[in-house]
């Protein structure tokens, strides 16, 4: 039998805590849980209940309650750059939504359980079959986490983002992508996770509010390699303004001048790879040759950023591309838990628009931060994703023609969202489908008429 740990004080609490910095769960499970591959959450279950002693529970008040003091466990992984970055999201308690609506931010159920709390940050470790190697994962660092003043402001506003549509009657509306640091997540993935809310007969999908994978990234470079970070902006400016209108505040003073002009005024040098536009966008913010993942507020914020480039008519020259496509995870992984759900429902995109000129400059007109709203994700992207499966799970037709290989995967006539085609480097870049075949490197693209009507200027 495990005795649990009792404390005089926070600061005793706490002292106790970081002495599991360095070791090895091995060394702080007394249960055997390592053992037990239906664990779900092995590594925050075996330090509640191996090094702390308490029985794992779901209650509304914080695990230490006398102290106001929520335990958590979060892994971070190491990229190949070296960077840290936070594994995923940090999920803490489901929201009720007919009990939620009767509270403020100070009595809601998030404040009431995670104003503050004991994080135990460990390193997420594969092993030769792809899965945990739990028994090297050892803790890197516990840290008694709040959000600081800037940050808490933020989150505050997230949180009235989330109640105004449970008070709205659309909980079933919303979308991680509607916040900047506090999110509202799914939790299961079928009807018996769905739940009613107050105020519509619809039922919305089981929620949990968290702390998004952005935030929780840059908290892991701080506190574990002390990495420093570049602002944009004060405190102050984001306690005032919303990140969109500090981005628009940065950037339009460039509005109307092309990427030369702008390159020449910031005395910088116009590349032609990839790195342009990012090198444009550092300079624009005044933090010139700052890899843009070191900018605090797109770390934070998960905003990343995409070239639009309209003609002369107004309309975009192309539909917008992201990575290629993992015909595995397409096959076998259901939209509810794939990647690009996941991707969708927790980037905030940046659309630097440019557009040409007579002279086939590139003018600078504008920038939009959009996030995918949820109808959609759960509408056209959902029905794209699920198309793509069947078709790979029936095989795909393979098709010679005039013009080369055709196949009967979602295209742009199929969907008014998102399509596939191809992305590689020629025709001869291949992968290998579930189905055997050999295709040419399939890219997901958004179509440039509904970018068109998202961007509209």
């Amino acid at each position: 039998m495990i005795i649990p740990f009792y404390y005089n004080s926070e600061a005793e609490l706490f002292e106790y805590a970081k002495e599991a910095e360095g070791k090895y769960l091995y060394e702080i499970d007394k249960e055997n849980m390592l053992e037990n591959t239906n664990v779900k959450g092995k590594v925050g279950h075996i330090i509640e209940k191996s090094y702390f002693g308490y029985d794992i529970n779901s209650n509304a008040e914080p695990d230490f309650a006398d102290v106001g003091i929520e335990l958590k466990a979060t892994g971070f992984t190491r990229m190949k750059s070296g960077k840290l970055k936070a594994k995923e999201r940090l999920v803490l308690n489901i929201i009720n939504y007919t009990k939620e609506a009767e509270r403020d931010f100070y009595t809601s159920s998030y404040w009431t359980k995670n104003a503050r709390i004991l994080l135990f940050f460990y390193e997420y470790l594969k092993n030769a079959d792809g899965k945990m190697d739990a028994h090297n994962t050892q803790i890197a660092k516990v840290d008694l986490f709040e959000f600081p003043a800037e940050d808490l402001a933020i989150v505050k506003q997230d949180w009235q983002v989330i109640h105004d549509k449970i008070m709205n009657g659309e909980a079933h509306l919303i979308s991680e992508g509607d916040t900047l640091i506090l999110g509202a997540c799914t939790k299961g993935a079928n009807a018996s996770s769905m739940r009613e809310q107050p105020f519509s007969p619809v039922l919305a999908k089981q929620r949990a509010y968290s702390i998004k994978q952005g935030y929780m990234s840059t908290l892991v470079r701080k506190l574990i390699t002390e990495e420093h970070l570049v602002r944009i902006s004060s405190s102050k400016e984001i306690a005032e303004k919303s990140i969109e209108e500090v981005l628009a505040e940065k950037f339009s003073p460039y509005y109307g001048m092309t990427d030369k002009e702008i390159a020449a005024q910031e005395s910088i040098t116009l590349s032609s790879g990839k790195a342009r536009v990012a090198n444009l966008i550092s300079a624009m913010l005044g933090i010139k040759g700052t890899d843009l993942s070191k900018i605090e507020e797109f770390e934070k914020y998960n905003i990343k950023f995409k070239t639009i480039t309209l003609r002369e008519d107004g309309q975009p020259k192309e539909h917008m591309s992201f990575e290629n496509i993992d015909f595995e995870e397409y096959a076998t992984v259901p939209f509810e838990q794939s990647s690009l759900r996941e991707k969708f429902e927790e980037t905030k995109w940046l659309f630097i628009i440019f557009q040409k000129n007579e002279a086939d400059e590139n003018v600078f007109r504008s920038i939009r931060l959009w996030n995918m709203p949820a109808a959609v994700i759960e509408n056209e992207l959902k029905a794209f994703y699920q198309e793509t499966q069947r078709v790979l799970n029936e095989g795909v037709i393979l098709e010679e023609t005039k013009r080369g290989i055709k196949n009967n995967l979602p295209g742009a006539k199929d969907n008014p969202v998102c399509h596939l085609r191809p992305k590689g480097r020629n025709a001869s870049d291949k992968v290998k489908m579930p189905d055997g075949q050999m295709i040419t490197k399939q890219c997901f693209w958004l179509d440039k008429k509904y970018l068109y009507n998202l961007i509209k200027i």
